[in-house]
């Protein structure tokens, strides 16, 4: 059985990798996202839709292990809704998107996006960092904070900016019923205090899927070391569930 591992918005397969590869398989298969990483590909509004995102990714044939991250695990609930006789175990780590477009806790990555059109790099960093928005996000983690001026650093911002506009405006799943196809055993992986991926939004997760627990680890501004070795030993756990 092979394992896909979908990495977060603004991030890459290096980084998912970074944080999940000590405890996921040999063979696991972690693409770039367009517009991230390694892919040169940008384009239309429209290809930012989770399903095209999802579709032209390079998903393997046969059983299927899913794992994603934030956005990744959006784009891989899409791809198990649209193959589930191929899922054989889900494992979303700080779902981020719901079943509304642009919920609240993803509504400042548009704002970004239009920053680094209208201003460039530098200067957006410099204006989101004096705004209020900023300061409200550093109150409640300062390392979410770190996470949003990194979407501003981050390689190609300006010209992939597109990708903050559009991405978040996409629905995770629209209703109960349409989950309901994915009786398999899923693990849903959450941390506190975390403004981008609440706590709430991975217990919806948990409570709608059919076969879901929810797995709470330390927050990232209680030590990264200790998130990232409680992140593993959660995947790490949940791959190890017999699959269907």
């Amino acid at each position: 059985m092979t394992t896909l591992l979908l990495h977060g918005l603004g991030n890459d397969a290096f980084q998912a990798m970074s944080l999940l590869g000590p405890v996921l398989p040999a063979d696991t298969v972690a693409p770039d996202v367009r517009a991230h990483g390694e892919s040169t590909l940008i384009g239309r509004p429209e290809d930012f839709e989770l399903d095209r995102l999802a579709a032209e990714l390079p998903v393997p044939a046969g059983p299927l292990t899913i794992v994603g991250i934030s956005m990744g695990a959006a784009l891989g609930l899409r791809i198990a809704i649209s193959r589930p006789r191929d899922v054989r175990r889900l494992v979303f780590v700080r779902p981020a998107f719901t079943d509304s477009p642009l919920p609240p806790n993803l509504e400042l990555f548009p704002v970004l996006g239009e920053l680094l059109i209208r201003h460039g790099a530098r200067e957006a960093e410099r204006q989101f960092r004096g705004s209020a928005r900023y300061r409200a996000v550093e109150l409640v983690s300062r390392l979410g904070a770190v996470g949003l001026v990194s979407q501003l650093r981050a390689p190609l911002a300006v010209e992939r900016a597109i990708r903050l506009i559009e991405i978040p405006r996409n629905r995770a799943f629209s209703s109960e019923q349409e989950l309901s196809v994915l009786d398999v055993p899923t693990t849903v992986v959450a941390a506190p205090r975390d403004p981008v991926h609440p706590i709430e939004v991975a217990q919806q997760w948990a409570d709608i899927l059919p076969d879901a627990r929810l797995v709470t680890v330390p927050a990232r501004d209680d030590g990264l070391p200790q998130y990232a070795e409680a992140t593993r030993a959660a995947v790490a756990a949940a791959l190890d569930f017999p699959s269907r």
